[in-house]
């Protein structure tokens, strides 16, 4: 594939991670960065800067020792409070400012924001053309195919957003309806490809390097977006850019290296949150981490109600020192 370009940045792989609340902290970016995600975006931001007073929104503003380009993902319904949300963030530190019209959340489709905008392709304009009229930050826009099934409005939402100075999109193979259910469909995402000319990433139930090989070819997308596949599993960035490389699937990352990454992971998620709530956040990660260890659910249990971060990161490692050593 040829090098993805938004805007001044040349992507250094055309696979990216997903924005996801909850998980796509900085600890969790810049570790699929260096397993090869040319891209990670923060966890959705409010655009209503009032509410950044809180540790939970100051933590997602921080980008410290994190790889350039850094990208912030807001979420709103307002065009001037998203374009000062924009320009605030670009003095925080953000590369490039992702918006937020595919989140199938109630909660903040009841606010008329994440996805619910697709049934407001006016709204969409402004919203657009103000963010990107704010500022020289590169824009990008993330969507679903469509409010339902009945409703996929995917091509013209791209068509505005092309036509508003937006510099790449990504596609959700599902509409706001499906929420996660069903299997992503890529006919529509391929039309949206078809009909700008920008950058468009495909999204949605892409859980192995086979699969994005194959996505690729269905959409005739420029590039790959990963969310759920890589919780737990986040060389998986790697295992893809191989595959697409190489026509090859790479060999399984040995258990060694799977509990090496694990307390990389840990380590940084305790000094960027503090013990007490590093290790609760921990515990999320460690599920996905061992969820596969049935056969050692005693210690897996264990592993997930430890108090301290010292205990807790010691049964983790046993627990996987327990299948290397097998």
């Amino acid at each position: 594939m040829n090098a993805i370009q938004i805007g001044p940045f040349r992507l250094s792989s055309n696979v990216v991670l997903a924005p996801m609340a909850g998980v796509t902290d900085r600890p969790f970016r810049m570790l699929c960065r260096r397993l090869g995600a040319g891209l990670a975006a923060s966890e959705m931001l409010s655009a209503d800067s009032r509410l950044w007073t809180t540790g939970k929104s100051r933590r997602r503003l921080d980008h410290s020792g994190e790889p350039g380009p850094r990208v912030v993902q807001i979420v709103g319904y307002d065009p001037e409070t998203l374009a000062d949300a924009a320009r605030r963030c670009v003095d925080a530190g953000a590369d490039i400012i992702d918006i937020n019209m595919g989140c199938p959340a109630k909660k903040v489709c009841n606010r008329l924001a994440g996805s619910a905008l697709m049934r407001d392709e006016m709204l969409v304009a402004r919203i657009l053309e103000a963010v990107v009229g704010a500022v020289d930050a590169p824009v990008t826009l993330k969507t679903r195919t469509g409010w339902d099934r009945e409703n996929k409005n995917g091509v013209r939402i791209a068509r505005i957003a092309e036509q508003s100075g937006v510099r790449a999109l990504a596609i959700h193979g599902r509409t706001r309806a499906d929420k996660f259910l069903g299997e992503a469909e890529y006919q529509t995402v391929r039309a949206v490809k078809a009909a700008v000319r920008i950058p468009v990433f495909a999204n949605g139930d892409i859980d192995s390097a086979a699969r994005a090989h194959t996505v690729l070819a269905e959409s005739n997308c420029d590039g790959i977006m990963i969310g759920r596949a890589a919780q737990g599993r986040p060389w998986i960035f790697d295992e893809v850019n191989f595959f697409l490389a190489n026509g090859e699937t790479r060999t399984d990352l040995p258990r060694q290296n799977v509990r090496d990454i694990m307390r990389a992971h840990l380590e940084e998620l305790y000094a960027f949150y503090g013990e007490e709530l590093g290790v609760r956040v921990a515990r999320k990660h460690l599920g996905w981490y061992c969820g596969r260890q049935v056969e050692r659910e005693a210690l897996r249990q264990r592993v997930l109600r430890e108090p301290t971060a010292r205990e807790q990161l010691r049964a983790a490692l046993e627990l996987f020192d327990v299948d290397c050593a097998a």
